[in-house]
């Protein structure tokens, strides 16, 4: 039995894939350059003391490795998503928040 990711159905064969479906592979999506820039956008913010608050202070920690190993952005991004859209929705920062959703929908 073939694996259907590279096989497609015969009837599917000819047709080109116009977005790339991440349940079969993340080839292409580059996520880890989406989630640096998602994160130089949460440090434009979280960097200014009048916009931190204690949530975002740890969360400079963790992405420093303050707190064990440093992670990568994606994993902090993923971890986060709710208080990331939360921070740009106060920001009213719509272009953060179409790349955050299209990490979310393509990458996490």
């Amino acid at each position: 039995m073939s694996c259907p990711c590279q096989n497609p159905p015969a009837a599917e064969a000819g047709k080109k894939e116009t977005k790339p479906e991440r349940y079969v592979s993340f080839v292409g999506l580059d996520c880890d350059a989406k989630a640096a820039e998602l994160m130089r956008h949460i440090r434009r913010y979280i960097d200014d003391p009048a916009h931190s608050n204690a949530f975002w202070e740890y969360f400079k920690k963790k992405a420093e490795g303050g707190s064990g190993p440093r992670p990568d952005d994606l994993f902090l991004v993923h971890s986060n998503l709710n208080q990331i859209r939360e921070l740009f929705e106060d920001k009213a920062d719509p272009e953060a928040l179409a790349l955050l959703d299209r990490i979310e929908q393509e990458c996490c």
